[in-house]
């Protein structure tokens, strides 16, 4: 028998350096080695991705490729274009491989993709190799050590690593890697269905990254472009790639004094050029960063500081091992993890825009598809039980909901793909418990499409902690849109850069336009208008839409709703949830879809009914004020009335995580 043959498969880690699955393929000693990435349809047509997250997944492929390069002249990163589960047969055959070795990926779309590969090729007698790099811990081995269920604490996460030990250390980047063999493609691509295209609001183009053939338009197996992809420019400047990331970790090591001192909770999330934590996460996504490499570089700086060094969980380490967290959650619940719906550890709340879910009578429930009527596509969508709750959606996303702390925040979430997590949670909180009432899944959907740093796993459980749904229970303390910006930032330079339209506002009104004089706004070159849209100007001025509710009023209505919900305390998996008797438990005039006695599955209405870390979250209430007492004054001159449910309609849009079933189990 001749030497091994072997086929890498790059995924989730596009790096040389600490790659456990790397180093599993070259102690076989191969004969040849090709690097691969195969093109899956499923991530460019089905998964939510901006232009800013391909662009910094394009930065990493082609230094991944170029560092291949500097190893073995003939050899580089080779781009396929096809989907693995139909093109790895035909490539095992043509190149004559003998073993396939790729990465452990806990995603619910991974897992059974990995395990249909698997199975093709114990078909083909190709042996397959897989090892854990993306987590510091397996996410599968983190679950066993927690007697089989999801990890929803830190505590958990530390227990389980007790038995497991510390992550390993991470090992170096190789020397040199083996030729790759015979790359000749002597069988035809199967070329992908484009519908339903999730993506197709990011195209300004056709998609064609498929159309030129396996090997890309020169036969080169060339990392495709933005505009093979059909995707609109990226306007993020944070980029991609193993080389950007070890550099940026040095500086980072270098300064031992942030190292060994970084507390998460108390880094502003106002601060930018430069911003005030690590920004290495989207690499942590993409691997181009190891997170061993980054967690012992950091914990033998704090190991070194002595006794003001801070500790798990809001030190550097502590942010890796809260990833670990939400990586066991995951890989326990799979993809009813991404879902209120057939989730046993997501707290079941009546939220506005719920998503549709369709029944079926072997209790899997997969999500509903309708035609966009701008794309010609077909996407996920949920209902709209409220206008003003669609609106409230609308104007959270894109920026304009009149409070200019949160409009900053999601106005720079859509240039640079990328906020602080305090920002993170500000926005959250406001779209779910702390104004809006609107599900969490909008939210994830929303931070899916535009963060370059998007994980499932990370994604939903920070959605769920801040709607408090799972992992977080304090459902009263609620982020200012005021009192908790001002706190970081008392002259407003982040809300000056980001919401131009407040450049000029004087300082005590930066957070409060409704509050100023009308002769400071004229002044400051700004008017205040209901409904305004963004970049909208009016005689001169530049105009900025008037608060679109007062914020403590709606406060107030979501913590009574959140508590209305927590004494149910129905579970995504209860059979209430699934049958729709969940709203006999609600009364009529509860916040959400909760009038009537029969409902749909996990909020959602009838067919029939259509129509029209727990150290990071600050007590942000008025200073002087009560909890209670503060949430029921209201703010002074804030327009907008609190809105009630109005009857329900259906609509095309899209929903979240990559079209994985909604499950009744």
């Amino acid at each position: 028998m001749g030497k091994p043959r072997v086929i890498y498969w790059f995924r989730t880690d596009l790096r040389l350096h600490d790659s456990p699955a790397l180093k599993a393929a070259l102690d076989l000693k191969p004969e040849c080695l090709y690097p691969i990435w195969t093109w899956d349809p499923h991530y460019v047509y089905r998964a939510r991705v901006g232009p800013n997250r391909w662009q910094f997944l394009l930065d990493c492929q082609n230094d991944l490729s170029a560092s291949i390069t500097k190893l073995n002249k003939k050899s580089k990163l080779h781009v396929i274009r096809e989907a693995p589960q139909t093109l790895f047969p035909k490539l095992w055959k043509a190149w004559k491989i003998s073993h396939l070795v790729f990465e452990k990926d806990t995603d619910s779309y991974a897992r059974s993709r990995d395990e249909e590969v698997i199975a093709l090729a114990k078909k083909a007698g190709v042996e397959v190799i897989v090892k854990t790099g993306r987590t510091l811990f397996d996410p599968d081995e983190l679950v066993k050590q927690n007697r089989g269920k999801p990890t929803m604490s830190m505590n958990q996460v530390q227990h389980a690593g007790e038995t497991l030990g510390e992550p390993a250390r991470p090992i170096d980047a190789p020397q040199s890697l083996p030729d790759p063999g015979d790359t000749k493609l002597d069988f035809d691509q199967e070329q992908p269905a484009s519908d339903p295209d999730v993506n197709a609001v990011q195209r300004d183009q056709d998609e064609k990254s498929y159309a030129s053939g396996l090997a890309g338009p020169k036969g080169d197996f060339s990392v495709p472009t933005l505009e093979e992809i059909g995707i609109k420019n990226a306007t993020s400047p944070h980029r991609g790639g193993e080389t950007r990331a070890l550099k940026g970790l040095d500086e980072i090591i270098k300064d031992e004094d942030y190292t060994a001192t970084f507390a998460k909770p108390n880094t502003a999330p106002t601060d930018f050029e430069p911003q005030s934590t690590t920004l290495l996460s989207p690499h942590l996504h993409f691997g181009s960063l190891s997170c061993r490499l980054f967690y012992w570089r950091a914990q033998d700086v704090i190991s070194k500081y002595g006794s003001k060094a801070t500790q798990p969980p809001t030190s550097l380490t502590g942010q890796l091992l809260f990833r670990d967290m939400y990586f066991g959650a995951q890989a326990a619940l799979g993809h009813t993890f991404a879902q209120t719906v057939g989730n046993p550890n997501c707290r079941f709340v009546p939220w506005h825009l719920p998503s549709r879910v369709q029944d079926s009578s072997d209790r899997d429930s997969a999500p509903v598809t309708t035609t966009n009527a701008a794309s010609g596509t077909q996407e996920r969508d949920y209902q709209i039980d409220s206008p003003e709750a669609e609106e409230y959606f609308r104007r959270w996303k894109h920026g304009i909901t009149g409070f200019p702390w949160i409009d900053a925040l999601m106005r720079q979430l859509r240039h640079d793909g990328w906020i602080h997590h305090l920002g993170r949670h500000a926005v959250a909180c406001f779209l779910t418990r702390g104004g809006c009432y609107v599900s969490w899944e909008r939210g994830a959907s929303v931070f899916e499409e535009w963060l370059i740093d998007h994980e499932v796993a990370c994604n939903i459980g920070n959605w769920q902690w801040l709607s408090c749904t799972a992992f977080y229970a304090q459902f009263y303390r609620c982020y200012s849109p005021v009192a908790f910006p001002r706190k970081w930032d008392k002259e407003g330079r982040f809300v000056r850069k980001w919401v131009p339209e407040m450049a000029d506002v004087p300082e005590k009104y930066v957070y409060e336009p409704w509050k100023a004089p009308i002769q400071d706004l004229k002044k400051a070159g700004v008017m205040l208008k209901k409904g305004a849209e963004l970049g909208e100007e009016e005689g001169g001025s530049k105009v900025y839409p008037k608060p679109m509710f007062d914020f403590n009023d709606r406060r107030q209505i979501c913590i009574d709703g959140l508590k209305q919900a927590y004494d149910v305390g129905l579970y995504g998996n209860d059979p209430k949830v699934l049958d729709g008797s969940w709203r006999k438990l609600f009364p009529d005039d509860a916040e959400g879809p909760t009038k009537g006695k029969k409902g749909g599955i996990g909020g959602m209405i009838e067919d029939d009914e259509e129509a029209t870390g727990e150290e990071e979250f600050d007590d942000v209430q008025r200073k002087g004020e009560g909890e209670e007492g503060s949430a029921k004054k209201k703010s002074e001159n804030q327009g907008g009335a609190s809105p009630k449910p109005g009857r329900k309609r259906k609509e095309n849009h899209g929903s979240m995580e990559q079209f994985v079933k909604r499950s009744k189990k």
